[in-house]
This record gives C-alpha cells, sequence and structure tokens, in this order.
C-alpha cells in the first residue's frame, strides 16, 4: 500500500497561542484527523458512513494513502502529542499521478484544470471541531495551506466546496449568485459529470440579492471567492453527505503573494542578523 511522505518541509513554526499548523508526521496522526472528519462529517452533519467506518470511528478512503494531511493542533489539549481540531486534505498533480488521481473526477471533468501547465493541488476533507470555528483557528489553517502552496510552487488549488442540504431549489439564491458572478473562464471551467449535473442558473441576474446569497454560502467558498476564485458549471449532489458541490477553483498568486509579504515583513521587523 502506497503511502504519503510524512515530512514537515513547508513549516518552520507556525503557532497562535496553544495551537500549531503542520502536515501529519505519520499515521497515527492521519488516523486523529480522521476521527476528526467522522465526528464533523457522520455525527454532526448526519452523513451516511460505511459500515467501516462506523465500526472504526474514522473518515477514510484510499485516497488518504497518498495525501498530504495539514493539521491544526492544540498542545494544551491532554493528549501525548497535543488534540487534532483542524484538518484539510492536500493532494497535488504528481501525488495523483502516481497513485489514485483527483477525488474531483468522481464529480466533475477536470480537463480544464489538469491542462493548466504547473503544479496543481486539489483541496478537500476539510474540518474544524465545534469548539474550535473561529477566526484563529481557520487563519491557521490558511497560513498552513499558504506555506503549502509557496514551497510546492503551486499555480492552481481546486477542490470540490460543499453547501449544506439536497434541494437545488431551496438552494436557489447562492447557486445562481456563483454562476452569475463567479463562473470560471472557459479555460479553467470543470463542468459537473453528465449524469451528476444540476443546473446552477435556476434565477435571473436581476433577481439575485447579492447579500442574502453571500450570507447563504459557507464560509470556506466564501474564503475561496475572497481569493478571486472561480465555481466550475453545475452543482452536484452528494447524499451521502447532505451536501450539493460546487468545484471550485483559486488561482495562487494572491495566496502567495500574501505570504511573501507577510514573512518579507516577519524578515525585516527581526533587523540585519
Amino acid at each position: 500500500m502506497a503511502t504519503a511522505e510524512y515530512i514537515d518541509g513547508p513549516f518552520g513554526d507556525i503557532h497562535i497561542g496553544s495551537l500549531e499548523v503542520r502536515l501529519a508526521l505519520d499515521p497515527a496522526e492521519v488516523r486523529a484527523a480522521q476521527a476528526l472528519r467522522y465526528r464533523v462529517f457522520y455525527d454532526e452533519m448526519k452523513a451516511e458512513p460505511s459500515p467501516a467506518m462506523a465500526r472504526a470511528k474514522r473518515d477514510f478512503d484510499d485516497f488518504d494513502n497518498h495525501c498530504d494531511h495539514l493539521l491544526v493542533i492544540d498542545h494544551d489539549r491532554d493528549q501525548p502529542r497535543g488534540a487534532v481540531v483542524g484538518t484539510y486534505r492536500l493532494n497535488r498533480r504528481s501525488q495523483a499521478q502516481a497513485q489514485r488521481g483527483f477525488y474531483t473526477t468522481g464529480e466533475y471533468d477536470i480537463a480544464p484544470i489538469v491542462a493548466q501547465e504547473g503544479e496543481i493541488l486539489e483541496l478537500g476533507r476539510s474540518c474544524i471541531d465545534s469548539a474550535y470555528r473561529n477566526g484563529t483557528t481557520v487563519q491557521l489553517l490558511w497560513r498552513g495551506i499558504a506555506a503549502y502552496v509557496f514551497y510546492h510552487d503551486i499555480k492552481l488549488m481546486f477542490g470540490c466546496g460543499s453547501l449544506r442540504g439536497v434541494d437545488p431549489d431551496e438552494l436557489a439564491l447562492p447557486l445562481s449568485y456563483l454562476y452569475h458572478s463567479h463562473l470560471a473562464p472557459e479555460h479553467l471551467r470543470a463542468k459537473a459529470l453528465p449524469h451528476l449535473y444540476v443546473d446552477m442558473n435556476r434565477l435571473a441576474a436581476d433577481q439575485v440579492d447579492r447579500r442574502a446569497a453571500l450570507d447563504a454560502l459557507p464560509p470556506l467558498v466564501k474564503g475561496y471567492l475572497r481569493l478571486g476564485g472561480f465555481v466550475g458549471d453545475g452543482a452536484v449532489i452528494d447524499r451521502q453527505f447532505n451536501t450539493t458541490d460546487v468545484c471550485v477553483v483559486v488561482k495562487t498568486e494572491l495566496v502567495t503573494r500574501k505570504y511573501r509579504q507577510h514573512y518579507d515583513r516577519a524578515d525585516r521587523d527581526l533587523g540585519p542578523t
């Protein structure tokens, strides 16, 4: 069985208080991330686990074995190496080519994304413990992603963003807003697979209340949009997870620029050495 390399290359020392962000260092930490995913996706959000997942109380699939796992760890929690309170699964092109490909291909034709030159990164399986859903934890996850993107010279990020619920008519406002305001240009436009395709253009553009639509979007999707993100053509209903998915694509220029500016400022603050 292939496994990810448990390296800490992209990260120096990224802490806020007792919280640290870094990559999983060993399979035990990946299992801790999977346990967090299970608590959030299945216990809290009422997704439907497989019998094996229900027995293990962990969310897992074959992609976990070759991806990197970004963790936010609280070192004040009473566990040997702290508790995993936030996570993201990271799958680079070079990893995907060697193993199972990209998870997103189960829902979308991502040929336009894969055709782009340079390293690309699939983001997935993101979640945060309910007690840690605040700006600090989200900030650490994004700082971790920025460090990873910078270290691996990633040009493009993509993945499935999920809206709660499986009735597209109830989600007509946010889906229509995404379609009219953030549809990807054709050269980056993934498209939902024909047998899964749900039309996002459910309301005319002049019927969309932008403020209300933004309020209806989950924080994760809004975060991608703030970075200049786009969405693909078509939504996909994921009944296992009780969500409606959209494919999000983000060019990384803004991510790496903010990362470089942050550490350039830090270097200047340290002064000459």
